[in-house]
């Protein structure tokens, strides 16, 4: 059976951007970038997503469209076995990603629901009510689910593609809209100088491994999806051109989401280091305050955003398993695609319980390094921070000492007019070889001996 393919570049580069635009960008990157200083974030940041991540996604899609399978499939289809764990690791962790991920759309649909009927929800105390009530959260996690599963059941150009290709364009315009109204409030250019205008003194060995993270999560690398994305590609299409668009797009997208955050926070005097609080716990303070009417209507559309750049991504990481199951198993992708629905939501139920509504999930664990994490926070810990710098690294080494830099080249120069073996290209192979392994390397090492041990090498060696 042929194995369908996005209709077109398009579809393709606004599905991938869509896999890479997501609460990483709206939500993760704003409170990244308040407690990193501002613009100094900023700038480290880029660096990051160009000079890192962006040669990491080429070998991802280079070596989904040469295997013409989900992750696990990949490896084997290359020839190389041995390492089909890689694939294995992408998988897993893109399931438990999407199991807490699931619950913090909820948590975003869910205010934007209460907003729309004029319930604010601003504060700490509102927060921990609203996030604690299981039956509400689970009500939205499974809406949620089944939207992101019905999609994906749809299969590649009626579902991913179809979507991608109305839910990013409608992303854009509210972005654009919040950005407008946000930059006519007062004191809102105090908020893009702390923004765009970096102090490099508040660049330090933590502000340097928190972007290097957010650039890494940002861009959905590590997890499995632009590995099956690519899986989809077609042969004719420039992997280089394609990779530098969803780079450019989601930074963009990100970068864009500092100038509707900040001048909303200057303009309430809010501190800039509040944290994942930023959004839920301080923004709907933000726009009661703009009165009744006005303050439901940005608001109500600030969190339908936010929601919406949630969906883009649950769609991608709904997909790894999905395209597991019917690649691997051959299972009819209908059916595929709700087993694996079912399975990450029963994952993430444990998840969902752990922000109050359940003690012992609240304070699940006390790590060495880490302090106590509930369970949520946990399994973020060990997908987000600990499994995606690990893929990224064995993949880095994969591509460049295993399959080796040949094999890569030769898909890269297909779809390429004759113009392969440029400077990118070069530069490409130079990152796979030396800079992505030793930084993905440190991360991952550093990452494990600070929190599960409890010995700070950015403390003793960066700071």
């Amino acid at each position: 059976m042929q194995r369908d393919r996005f209709s077109s570049r398009l579809g393709f580069i606004l599905a991938a951007a869509g896999s890479a635009v997501g609460l990483g960008n709206i939500w993760k990157f704003p409170f990244e970038v308040g407690q990193g200083g501002g613009a100094a974030f900023v700038f480290i940041y880029l660096i990051f997503c160009f000079v890192l991540c962006f040669p990491v996604m080429v070998a991802e899609i280079a070596i989904g469209r040469k295997a013409q399978l989900n992750p696990v499939g990949a490896f084997k289809a290359l020839g190389y076995s041995n390492w089909v764990f890689i694939g294995y690791l992408g998988v897993i962790c893109g399931v438990l990603i999407l199991s807490f991920y699931n619950v913090v759309a909820a948590w975003a649909f869910g205010y934007f629901i209460d907003i729309l009927f004029g319930h604010f929800l601003s504060g700490e105390i509102a927060f921990n009510e609203f996030v604690s009530d299981y039956i509400k959260i689970g009500a939205y996690s499974i809406l949620f689910m089944g939207g992101t599963a019905f999609i994906i059941s749809r299969g590649i150009t009626e579902g991913i593609e179809k979507a991608a290709k109305i839910i990013m364009p409608l992303l854009l315009i509210m972005i654009l809209i919040l950005i407008i109204y946000a930059l006519t409030l007062p004191n809102a250019i105090e908020g893009i100088k702390f923004y765009i205008i970096p102090d490099f003194t508040q660049i330090t060995g933590k502000v340097i491994y928190s972007a290097l993270g957010q650039a890494f999560f940002s861009l959905s690398l590590g997890m499995g999806a632009i590995i099956t994305y690519g899986s989809y590609f077609s042969k004719d299409s420039n992997i280089i051109h394609s990779a530098i668009a969803i780079t450019l797009m989601d930074v963009g997208v990100a970068f864009l989401a500092g100038f509707m955050i900040f001048p909303f926070v200057f303009y309430q005097g809010i501190e800039t280091t509040g944290g994942a609080g930023l959004i839920f716990m301080t923004l709907p303070r933000v726009f009661e305050a703009l009165g009744p009417q006005l303050g439901i209507i940005i608001g109500s559309l600030f969190f339908l955003l936010l929601s919406f750049a949630a969906l883009t991504s649950t769609i991608s990481l709904l997909e790894v398993p999905t395209a597991y199951l019917v690649d691997e198993k051959k299972i009819p992708r209908k059916t595929a695609t709700w087993i694996a629905a079912i399975i990450v939501f029963i994952i993430g139920v444990p998840s969902l319980l752990s922000n109050g509504a359940i003690e012992s999930l609240t304070h699940f664990v006390t790590l060495k390094g880490a302090g106590e994490k509930s369970f949520m926070d946990f399994i973020g810990l060990i997908a987000n921070d600990t499994f995606l710098p690990l893929g990224g690294f064995l993949l880095s080494i994969f591509v460049s000492y295993v399959w080796k830099k040949e094999n890569l080249n030769k898909e890269i120069a297909l779809g390429t007019d004759g113009s392969s073996g440029n400077w990118v290209e070069g530069y490409v192979d130079i990152a796979l070889t030396y800079i992505c392994p030793l930084l993905l390397g440190a991360m991952f090492t550093i990452t494990v001996l600070d929190n599960f041990f409890g010995i700070s090498l950015l403390n003793r060696v960066l700071s």
